[in-house]
């Protein structure tokens, strides 16, 4: 007998042993030599990660899928795998080190750091894959694969060697987000914004001698100037004072009036005394601030295309921990003959950090009258998200990708249908991105992660081989070919050879969004041909957030468009349908976040309520293009969907329910049977489309209803009069049928809740029986039973105990009163019906005499079921006067509930002020609202017709 209560805490890992002892997930292990393909990678997590509800989101959908492939019969392989994460990854070993009192990175040198990290790694890295498991992935755990294990190492290899040869992969100085703590350069998705309480300064630069116009200080009621001044001086607006350092230009807008006679002219830069030229251009808004825009190109990411466009020099003033270097700074002094005030000056701020310099610089210019006003002004710092610190725009040399020609062909496949997203909007997105994009950068100033393949000869020449043998070769033969000083030096060097002699490699690694762009097709084997590339690639679906889109998504097509081809040459996407799902934010439609307190732990949750409940909560609510809103009394609530299920087989087993292997649905009798099979039908063929549309809401919308609704409520409740009566042909066949509606109930709810149903599934195989295979291998419901004539018979039964109790509910009629049932208008059908149906109305509904009659009786409430009125008499059974009353009173609350919230949707300041998620609240809130005065509306109509 199974057990009262459902236990996952003692039923999710026996269930998790079992398939890892069977091997359950392995591609190929259990399909057919001819079965079609199908494939996920998984977006690999973060070797430092833990499960984060994102990662359970993401994972879940995955599963679904993958789950329900596998049934279906096809070979499926979900390939997991993890990524180094190196920022992550060195911040945590350094960090280790410091906390065991053992030497640094630097102290240790690289060779040593790099085995400290892969000794943490084999210790305790990727513990997020237990944690996965403990979800229910049913990855193919045996071909877990690790962005800097050999294989995914080699791939690395080819493809940077393979670029750089077609010249698209080289060096150029460029602006990057650098983080001044971790010294290294980040990517824009390492950068959070923070909003801060700061200031705009506001400063004079003086015009270069001689060099005055006139400024508008008075304007009329149409905005035009009424009075101007005669200015020596520009004043521009700056929320960065130290960076004034590094100025080279000051812009304006070209249709700027203000400025037009000085367009071409210069200012003398304040503290520096170089002359800077005022230039033209689109980028300064002549309505904030001043409309005259300081141009620092090399600490700017604006600047800096404004530099570029006005062929303004680029000067680096911040050291690599973001303090000032100027002193020594061939840059920053070419032109300049300063001062001995101003050397004192630039010794003062030299070597200082930046916050330093910001208050010394604003200092400096209030006592030279050059600060003209200091206005408070909250706005947006961008920090590093490991760091912790503002980062900075900063000019160096590193390796880019030419990503703008490899974008061509990813965007063309998305265009002419090739990819598809799932919800389709997310193109425009993907479009904007990539229609925009910028080169690649694509080194970082750290020790873990991919070496990037490129050797240094003595003169600087670079050589990017797959080995320093293969480097070394090139470097030979490039300086033995060309006659000059080098040549020489390399023949010495030659006769007697020491490594690392001739050639130095360069320190960067790749940025790890680098390899994880090869995933689709690295985790198979390429850059050899092997078997599982040529049967697994190209995969089928990604499941991704919206974040990623252009880091991951994108690159990941870039590179496999590039790199994979067809056996005519033709350029092969990693994948066909990118579906994006939405984020995880609370019940209140807040984002997640430490600081905010709000996050939600998914392990805490399955410790709770199972992981099964978790699953199910989270796809129920992934609604295509809409946020999931995670509450956990909704988790709580689908674990006792879940419970439902579990108490409804355990009632079926008291009752003598067990498979029947001969049981065939074609075969059954009884109404209420062949209703049950014929609504299992509607709801496979509702599930099946859903998951097959990405839909997966809907799917598992279905198999609530089907399972709480049809199975439960209604057809265990119809069965026990069958159960407990003396017809034991139909006894029989209910219990059959009951068995294989179970069963089949099993497999549509699987992929949705994979624990509880295979322990259902072995349970019910029967005393001292086993199943022939695990659920996770069964064969997906396919069943194509219909009965109209059964289906609307039942449904109709179903309709009117529905509509007279819900009219008993909203009467407030005590459920202990019998009232009378009268049915005004039923045609020759429904009389059959009703004759037919008399028991289970009278038991159902709790209805005493039912009859016939032509016109409604006083006093009742009305149901329409069809054509006809069932009509329940109150009079003896409520108070309708204070029934009236109650409804009237909670309709008229209702109303100035609606009235307040409409009000404050109806203010423009509340909506373009508010928090987003403040504003979706209570646009929410106004239609629950809505809904609940419609159904006191229909009470009341009901108090109303019952007079």
């Amino acid at each position: 007998m199974l057990d009262k209560t459902y236990d996952s805490a003692s039923v999710e890992p026996k269930i998790a042993k079992s398939w890892e002892e069977a091997d359950a997930f392995r591609a190929g292990a259990n399909a057919k030599p001819d079965a079609e393909t199908f494939t996920i990678v998984i977006p690999p997590p973060n070797v430092t990660g833990s499960l984060h509800m994102g990662h359970a989101l993401n994972n879940t959908l995955q599963d679904i899928m993958v789950r329900f492939e596998r049934m279906r019969g096809k070979d499926v392989l979900w390939q997991p795998g993890m990524d180094h994460a190196g920022i992550a990854t060195q911040m945590v070993v350094e960090r280790q080190l410091m906390e065991k009192q053992l030497p640094g990175r630097r102290e240790m040198g690289r060779d040593a750091f790099i085995d400290k990290v892969w000794e943490w790694k084999e210790e305790s890295g990727g513990l997020i894959f237990n944690q996965l498991k403990r979800l229910g992935a049913s990855c193919d755990w045996s071909r877990e694969r690790f962005t800097m294990d050999e294989g995914l190492s080699k791939a690395v290899l080819e493809v940077f060697v393979t670029l750089y040869k077609q010249g698209l992969i080289y060096k150029d100085k460029r602006l990057v987000n650098w983080d001044p703590k971790l010294l290294t350069a980040i990517s824009d998705l390492e950068v959070e914004q923070h909003e801060v309480n700061g200031n705009l300064w506001y400063l004079r630069y003086p015009l270069e001698e001689g060099v005055t116009y006139q400024h508008p200080i008075a304007f009329d009621e149409d905005g035009k100037a009424t009075e101007w001044e005669t200015r020596d001086y520009l004043v521009v607006a700056t929320t960065r004072p130290e960076t004034l350092l590094g100025d080279t230009g000051v812009a304006v807008h070209p249709s700027d009036e203000r400025y037009q006679s000085i367009i071409g002219k210069h200012v003398i830069l304040p503290i520096v005394g170089r002359k800077i030229p005022i230039v033209a251009d689109e980028y300064p808004d002549p309505t904030a601030g001043t409309g005259a825009v300081k141009m620092t190109p090399a600490h700017d990411f604006n600047d800096f295309e404004v530099g570029k466009r006005a062929g303004l020099r680029m000067i680096n003033v911040l050291n690599v921990d973001a303090t000032v270097t100027i002193v020594d700074n061939d840059d920053f002094l070419e032109g300049l003959t300063p001062s001995r005030e101003q050397q004192m000056v630039w010794a003062e701020l030299e070597g200082q950090d930046r916050a330093f310099a910001r208050k010394k610089i604003v200092e400096i210019l209030e006592a030279e009258g050059l600060l003209d006003k200091i206005e408070p002004h909250k706005h947006m710092v961008p920090h590093g998200d490991r760091g912790g610190v503002p980062i900075e725009p900063r000019l160096t040399e590193q390796w880019y990708v030419d990503a703008k020609t490899l974008a061509e062909p990813a965007i063309a496949s998305v265009r002419e249908g090739r990819t598809n997203f799932v919800p389709k909007n997310w193109e425009k997105t993907y479009f904007e991105w990539m229609e925009n994009i910028q080169p690649w950068c694509v080194s970082r100033q750290l020790w873990w992660g991919h070496q990037i393949p490129a050797w240094y000869g003595p003169d600087g020449q670079v050589f990017v081989e797959k080995s320093e043998e293969e480097a070394l070769d090139a470097a030979v033969q490039h300086y033995l070919a060309h006659e000059g000083p080098w040549k020489a030096w390399v023949q010495e060097k030659l006769e007697n050879f020491q490594p690392g002699e001739i050639l130095t490699r360069d320190e960067d690694v790749l940025d790890t969004w680098f390899s994880s762009a090869l995933w689709p097709f690295s985790t198979l084997g390429w850059p050899d041909k092997t078997p599982e590339l040529v049967r697994y690639y190209p995969t089928n679906v990604l499941v991704t957030g919206f974040d990623i889109i252009f880091f991951w998504v994108a690159r990941m097509m870039m590179m496999g468009l590039h790199f994979m081809k067809d056996e005519d040459g033709n350029p092969v996407e990693p994948f066909s349908t990118v579906y994006v799902h939405a984020l995880v934010r609370d019940k209140n439609g807040q984002k997640m976040s430490k600081s905010k307190g709000n996050v939600i732990n998914p392990l805490e949750l399955i410790d709770e309520y199972g992981a099964d409940a978790l699953r199910f909560t989270l796809t129920i609510m992934a609604a295509q293009g809409r946020d999931v809103k995670l509450d956990t009394a909704r988790v709580a609530g689908y674990r006792n969907f879940g419970t439902k299920l579990w108490n409804a087989t355990r009632f079926a087993e008291m009752n003598g329910v067990k498979s029947d292997p001969n049981f065939l649905p074609e075969t059954t009798t009884l109404a209420i049977n062949r209703w049950i099979l014929t609504e299992l039908t509607r709801a496979q063929r509702d599930v099946t489309e859903s998951i097959e549309n990405h839909r997966f809401n809907d799917a598992a919308t279905a198999l609530y209803r089907f399972v709480w609704n049809n199975f439960c409520d209604w057809y265990l409740e119809l069965l026990k009069p069958v159960f407990s009566g003396e017809d034991e042909r139909a006894k029989t066949e209910a219990q059959a049928c009951a068995a294989y509606v179970l069963e089949e109930t099993y497999k549509l709810l699987h992929p949705f809740m994979p624990f509880m149903t295979e322990e259902l599934w072995a349970h019910t195989a029967g005393e001292g029986l086993s199943r022939e295979t695990l659920l996770c291998h069964a064969d997906w419901p396919t069943q194509d039973f219909i009965d109209e004539l059964a289906a609307t018979d039942i449904n109709w039964l179903v309709d009117l105990v529905t509509g007279i109790r819900s009219a008993r509910a909203e009467m407030n009629v005590p459920p202990s009163a019998i009232a009378p049932l009268v049915v005004v208008g039923a045609n020759v059908v429904t009389q059959e019906r009703i004759k037919r149906h008399e028991a289970s109305i009278k038991r159902l509904a709790r209805v005493g005499d039912i009859s016939l009659a032509q016109e409604a009786p006083k006093g009742a409430a009305q149901v329409i079921v069809g054509e006809a009125t069932a009509c329940l008499p109150l009079g003896s059974l409520i108070d309708v006067a204070a029934e009236r009353a109650r409804i009237e009173k909670a309709i008229g609350k209702t109303d100035v509930d609606i009235d307040k919230t409409q009000k404050k949707l109806g203010n423009e300041r509340f909506v373009a002020n508010a928090d987003p998620e403040v504003v979706a609240a209570e646009r929410q809130r106004l239609e629950e609202l809505e809904g609940q005065r419609a159904v006191l509306a229909v009470a009341l109509q009901r108090i109303n017709d019952a007079v």
